[in-house]
């Protein structure tokens, strides 16, 4: 060999060199940056699907309560099952369907195996094709499956997933319950049975449900000592309108501890709930041994039309929508409360409060939960901000089975991003998405929902046959919003960034229906004209609120007045002009396009600007409010959904500076319309024509040219634009004043403009006396004094019109550059200046 050739003294060289390489190489192995290997994470779902009172085979189907104690949760109940890989491949949205419970007339159904299916409609198979996707799973969705996750893995690498499919496959398990409505065809003609349906099937829990008051734990014998999760109830006696009906033992589950490091739902004390005083909905069904099981629970009184408080007028309204709603949250947790809001009244009874909701009166929910403070509190997600999550709901007034008096039965919308507990992006009954023992947010969360009464969006139209429903349209677009997110567009996963979220998507479904209503009126001649033949009609008036809200929402969504081009996209599907396009909606997660639809990225400024626009508009609300409701868990306590930056507060106030800086900034950069220029140049006649032949009186303004090159003037207008017009009119108008959208009182913005306008005028001679001691001459002049308070004046005024920053430093701007360059001022501080050099 070669190296036995080499010499002794290469052998030892060759050899120390060859162990200087080796250690190297280990050296270099273990300081290079590795990436790490994700471990598969466990989700809260699968820890909870593991409990068997979670999972639908506990529930013989054949086990049905008594019918005297338990209602039917809706016509239909069934539990979806995905089609296997081979049925996939067909590219068509059917599901098989396992029915837990039918109506009267198809008992025979009744624990079968059927299809369910689309009917044959063509607006159906237009929303079909909108959302349809083929499904590959990205890297990002990957990894953030091995997160913990869930994401609808059955679908990976699946061509042509429809509304159907993504609904069954959205968790691992075909553990997923819904319900159907009464418009369900039955078609018997097949092998199997087919159901048709029109809609969307509901996320539900249960299969039954009975009205019960909660007496105290108990145990299913009692030669057992330990109570368990059994309790003694009682029902709800109809003929006596109280809980004096049959006793039962049923079994409130108690649910595990998952990785929150809590249960999400608890047991203690749960009979001591002041939510049960007025009992409680039990959802759920019969076990092996025909013991009532409990998979959700709803507290009547919150549901109740009858509100606990009443306030009357606009600007108090406000004021509870803005500052009291979540006031004391962490204080009063485990109570609830109800608020009617009625802005046009400034006096009410409690019986003509009531009157308001009538029976089959629907209502466009308002949803936002908070965060979960104390021993055990969740981590933030952005630094000093509680993001708290939003949604959009329907309610409507139904007359209860069992006690025949009036409550709202709502319906949540939620677009919701892919999630360790097994939230579906879909239509869940408040059961389900609220009350549910395994991953309801009712016993874990604060929570507040504005149920939001107005005819003008609540109710249909009929212009001679032409039939317009707001509430339809905004259902629709939601419809398509939640098929979107269940699978990412196509990646498998929704993903959070500014621009795409709950509240962003959300909103951009509000968006898109609006658009779609001022399509439909513009390209049908038969609405407008019947309009104008009909100007007074009820209709006609309601038409016009309508409108008026329209535009209200358009700048509120778009508060720069820039629309984004996915919304656009989306708004275009079901809107018409978009309908049998090949090109699909999409998502811009661009910062870009998060910052052009600002107030709608943080869920609790949308929560509340939202409720102001309707509440403004004359919109009637009641505010159905919980803290952590149901079984006592001391480990966690509510804390309030903030803006961003929400939690940096002033010491003993509940004024968060920071918060309320930041959005008066994002208000305030609105592109000034048309309209909002013309108030800029009528602001600045007005100022001219008072401030020039009064500043010639005193001899303070003269026609005097400044000779300067035109380099120098250029330098000098574009300092100007920078200081004074650009910044004083940050500090004394945008930071100091309430922006037109935000003013609740015009007493406190009036406060605060005097405020504002004595501040601009005292920082002119302050500023000579500290930085610039070449203005004191001028600064301290009262005629200049008397021209600046006009000119704050005048900023003010233009500000409240327009609510632009480009506006009012646009006047500040063209008043300081004018008199610099045409009326003598640039002499007047340059003679200043010489004066304190030569002094110097």
């Amino acid at each position: 060999m070669i190296f036995w050739g080499l010499s002794r003294k290469a052998r030892l060289l060759f050899t120390r060199f060859l162990l200087l390489v080796f250690i190297a190489v280990i050296v270099l192995w273990q300081l290079s940056p590795t990436q790490p290997q994700l471990v598969q994470q466990e989700s809260n779902y699968a820890i909870h699907i593991q409990q068997n009172f979670n999972q639908s085979a506990f529930y013989p189907i054949s086990q049905i309560p008594s019918t005297n104690l338990y209602k039917p949760i809706s016509d239909w109940v069934g539990r979806l099952i995905l089609p296997t890989k081979q049925q996939l491949q067909d590219g068509l949205d059917w599901v098989w369907m396992e029915v837990q419970y039918a109506p009267p007339t198809a008992q025979k159904l009744v624990g079968k195996i059927v299809r369910l299916q689309w009917k044959d409609n063509k607006y159906l198979l237009a929303l079909r094709q909108a959302v349809t996707r083929d499904i590959n799973f990205t890297p990002e969705v990957i990894k953030s499956q091995k997160q913990g996750n869930i994401h609808p893995f059955r679908l990976n690498g699946v061509r042509q997933v429809g509304i159907l499919r993504s609904l069954a496959a959205a968790n691992p398990d075909d553990e997923t319950i819904v319900v159907l409505d009464s418009s369900t065809i039955i078609d018997a003609n097949q092998e199997k049975s087919i159901l048709q349906i029109e809609r969307e099937p509901i996320l539900a829990t249960g299969r039954f449900y009975g009205l019960v008051k909660i007496i105290k734990p108990t145990s299913l014998s009692s030669k057992l000592k330990q109570y368990n999760d059994y309790f003694l109830v009682k029902h709800y006696n109809a003929n006596f309108n109280n809980f004096d009906g049959l006793e039962e033992t049923i079994r409130i589950p108690q649910q595990v501890i998952d990785l929150r490091n809590f249960a999400p739902s608890s047991l203690q004390q749960i009979e001591r709930s002041p939510a049960g005083e007025d009992g409680w909905y039990i959802y759920g069904a019969a076990d092996a041994k025909g013991v009532f099981t409990v998979r959700a629970l709803a507290p009547r009184s919150l549901l109740q039309i009858q509100p606990r408080q009443i306030i009357t007028g606009k600007e108090l309204g406000l004021n509870y929508i803005q500052d009291i709603n979540w006031q004391n949250t962490e204080k009063n947790k485990g109570q609830f409360n109800t608020v009617l809001l009625k802005p046009g009244e400034t006096q009410n009874s409690l019986n003509r409060s009531i009157s308001t909701w009538q029976e089959g009166n629907k209502a466009i929910v308002l949803h936002l939960f908070g965060g979960i403070s104390g021993r055990k509190a969740e981590a933030l997600g952005v630094p000093y901000t509680i993001t708290g999550h939003f949604a959009f709901g329907i309610a409507e007034v139904v007359r209860d089975k069992f006690t025949n008096e009036l409550r709202f039965e709502t319906k949540y919308h939620q677009i919701y991003a892919h999630n360790p507990d097994g939230i579906i992006a879909g239509t869940h009954t408040w059961a389900d998405y609220m009350g549910n023992l395994q991953r309801g947010w009712l016993a874990t969360r604060p929570v507040s929902d504005i149920l939001i009464k107005f005819d003008p969006v609540t109710q249909d139209y009929d212009f001679d046959g032409v039939k317009l429903s707001p509430l339809e349209q905004f259902q629709q677009q939601l419809q398509v919003t939640m098929a979107r997110y269940r699978v990412g567009d196509g990646t498998g996963g929704a993903i959070v960034s500014p621009a795409t979220s709950c509240v962003q998507d959300a909103s951009q479904a509000l968006y898109a229906a609006i658009l779609a209503i001022k399509n439909q009126v513009t390209t049908t001649p038969q609405i407008q004209t019947w309009i104008r033949a009909n100007p007074n009609h009820p209709q006609t008036l309601r038409f016009q609120q309508l409108v008026e809200l329209g535009k209200s929402l358009e700048q509120q969504l778009a508060p720069l007045g820039i629309v984004r081009a996915d919304w656009q996209s989306q708004a275009a599907i079901l809107a018409g002009t978009g309908r049998g396009k090949t090109t699909k909606p999409f998502q811009d997660g661009s910062i870009w396009a998060g910052l052009t639809t600002w107030r709608t990225i943080m869920p609790r400024l949308a929560h509340d600007d939202l409720a102001a626009i309707f509440l403004k508009h004359g919109a009637i609300m009641q505010v159905l409010r919980t803290n952590q409701v149901g079984g006592w868990e001391p480990n966690i306590t509510p804390i309030a959904p903030t803006a961003l930056l929400g939690q940096i507060k002033i010491p003993f106030t509940n004024i968060s500076p920071l918060s309320i800086l930041l959005n008066r900034t994002l208000a305030s950069l609105v592109v000034p319309r048309l309209k909002d220029w013309l108030v800029v140049v009528i602001l600045l006649i007005i100022y001219s024509i008072i401030a020039l032949p009064y500043g010639w009186k005193f001899g303070f303004l003269q026609i005097e040219l400044w000779s300067a090159n035109w380099i120098d003037k250029f330098l000098l207008i574009l300092r100007c634009l920078f200081l004074p017009a650009i910044l004083e009119e940050l500090l004394f108008r945008v930071f100091l004043l309430p922006h037109p959208s935000e003013i609740t009182s015009w007493l406190q913005w009036s406060l605060w403009a005097i405020v504002s306008l004595l501040l601009f005028i005292l920082y002119h001679p302050l500023n000579a006396k500290t930085f610039f001691k070449a203005g004191i001459p001028t600064f301290y002049n009262h005629v200049f004094l008397v021209l600046a308070a006009f000119l704050g004046i005048i900023c003010t005024v233009a500000y409240t019109l327009t609510g632009s920053l480009f506006a009012i430093v646009l006047i500040h701007w063209i008043v300081v550059v004018v008199w610099l360059i045409v009326f003598g001022g640039i002499r007047k501080l340059d003679n200043n200046q010489k004066i304190q050099n030569a002094k110097v």
